[in-house]
């Protein structure tokens, strides 16, 4: 039995071209953008999924602690933070090791994108509180939409928003050519409760990124950082 529940499965728009046979979609979310004061679109950031918690550091599955060496100095960090975090989970992406994109402008290697306390997703802000307090950068923020009143409108700004390059400077990790950022996840500015997930948040995939399994592990390599030697997890 996990120890803590996993980070669910976020659905796509139905607008997004980036989908596999596997993925789920969000056909109805429209409907419950309406519903929204503000969605905030943050860049989707290609990595592993872990979590902090007062048991340990986890990847997706949540079923035992991570101990994979692209974990290593996330995993020396909660042990200076473990005793804080209390009833907490921090979620982050995990860029130490490169997947299918290789970014130039880390400044950490760790990116806060949410944080749950018990059955509640916490708001936007205090995801950015929490965060702050560790010391560790949230997922860069692409912009704030109140409740859109044009459904084809809101598509296209998402679709403008995706053709650009992002803020970290992602290159393919395979060819060195620079590329468009994977794409959006778009969320509810403020807290919702964890039965209510898939209402609440969204992404958008542009088609043609490579999606990594479990070979990129044979022979990883490390993401550098912008300012190699400065303050940062990995120190």
């Amino acid at each position: 039995m996990a120890i803590s529940q996993k980070y669910g499965r976020t659905y796509h728009y139905p607008f997004s071209p980036g989908t596999t046979s596997d993925d789920r979609i969000q056909h109805d979310y429209w409907e419950h953008l309406q519903k929204i004061p503000t969605l905030i679109h943050t860049e989707k950031l290609d990595g592993e999924n872990n979590c902090l918690n007062q048991y340990g550091v986890f990847a997706r599955s949540h079923a035992a602690p991570t101990t994979s060496p692209w974990t290593e100095s996330l995993r020396r960090f909660w042990q200076l933070v473990k005793h804080d975090l209390g009833s907490l989970e921090i979620f982050l992406e995990n860029l130490y090791a490169v997947h299918s994109i290789e970014y130039r402008k880390l400044e950490n290697h760790f990116y806060v994108f949410a944080v749950r306390e018990h059955d509640r997703w916490l708001s936007w802000e205090e995801t950015q509180f929490y965060a702050n307090l560790l010391d560790l950068p949230t997922v860069p923020v692409l912009g704030m939409v109140a409740p859109p009143a044009d459904r084809l409108t809101f598509e296209q700004d998402a679709q403008k928003i995706v053709s650009g390059r992002g803020l970290l400077d992602p290159y393919d990790a395979f060819s060195g050519e620079p590329v468009t950022m994977e794409g959006i996840v778009s969320r509810n500015a403020e807290s919702y409760t964890t039965d209510t997930f898939s209402q609440n948040v969204f992404k958008y995939v542009r088609k043609g990124h490579v999606k990594t399994d479990e070979h990129w592990t044979r022979n990883w390599r490390r993401n550098k950082l912008k300012d190699e030697g400065g303050a940062y997890v990995a120190n």
